[in-house]
């Protein structure tokens, strides 16, 4: 397996870009089963550069997610990323969930801290363990051996009062502290994610800055989405969903051609790659995919 900062500086100046998909443990085992033996299977067909797996909020998934990267690694022969944060551990149990995943091969990471229990909430720091994103950076570049990611928000954290401004100092201070790339949190409108990257690039920043980028399947589902998160819906793009609010497939139809000219702008405005929201599901990821010229 590739570390993934190791997959970006070879794609430098290539003009091909990386392309990721992120995928979620399920709940049951049926979902589990639908996830390992279809879903996966079906995007890895369209040749990723590396995939990850997300960890449930309060850490509730910590051995699904060594699990499945263990098993897309070994099934797929595909450098897969595990999500790992700093809720409901100490630092000795995160260093021993780190001693378990670099047994089982896994040597990329996507440092978060990661939502309270339930996913609601302030978080609260567990005693003994981390507070911050950043110390756990810091850990796994003292740990050697990982290639560490970060996330980013080009709107600003939602639990961030100060302002995004704030907020992307903060991801600085993160990534001095040894992130080798930065993975945003999901955006409508690409204008939010130059303002951020050229932020982020006067700051002196110089690693990859990856849009993250989510399929619209419903208007429902994409308006709890970004009420969870913080993102807004450009007012034409709600406009847009309002009239198929009761069309699921006509607003999936469109998510996918959203997302694709989405996709187009940032390629051709610089982003080194598109990491894909999937929701564990591959048809809309693989028609922007196979649209974009890149399956």
């Amino acid at each position: 397996m590739q570390f993934i900062r190791d997959i970006f500086a070879s794609r430098r100046g290539s003009g091909r870009p990386v392309i990721s998909f992120e995928f979620f443990p399920t709940k049951t085992e049926e979902g589990e089963r639908t996830l390992m033996e279809r879903t996966i299977p079906s995007l890895c067909a369209l040749k990723p550069d590396y995939c990850s797996v997300t960890y449930g909020a309060g850490g509730s998934t910590r051995e699904k997610t060594l699990g499945i990267v263990a098993r897309i690694q070994n099934d797929h022969r595909l450098t897969t990323m595990a999500h790992l944060t700093c809720v409901n551990a100490t630092a000795q149990q995160t260093r021993d969930i780190l001693a378990q995943a670099r047994d089982l091969g896994v040597q990329n990471i996507l440092a978060l801290r990661g939502d309270p229990p339930g996913g609601t909430g302030e978080f609260q720091k567990t005693e003994g363990g981390f507070e911050f994103s950043y110390q756990l950076v810091q850990l796994l570049r003292e740990l050697g051996g990982f290639s560490i990611g970060v996330a980013g928000f080009p709107e600003g954290h939602i639990a961030c009062q100060e302002g995004k401004h704030v907020d992307w100092q903060r991801l600085k201070h993160k990534i001095d502290h040894g992130a080798d790339f930065v993975v945003t949190q999901l955006f409508f409108d690409n204008a939010d994610f130059y303002e951020f990257r050229d932020h982020l690039t006067k700051l002196g920043v110089n690693i990859p800055i990856v849009p993250g980028i989510i399929p619209i399947g419903s208007a429902a589902q994409i308006k709890k989405f970004t009420a969870l998160c913080g993102a807004k819906l450009p007012a034409a793009l709600e406009m847009e969903l309002e009239k198929r609010a009761t069309d699921d497939a006509a607003c999936a139809a469109f998510g996918i051609e959203y997302a694709t000219q989405q996709c187009r702008d940032l390629l051709k405005n610089g982003a080194p790659g598109i990491h894909f929201y999937t929701l564990n599901k591959a048809a809309a990821t693989t028609a922007i995919v196979k649209n974009l010229g890149l399956g």
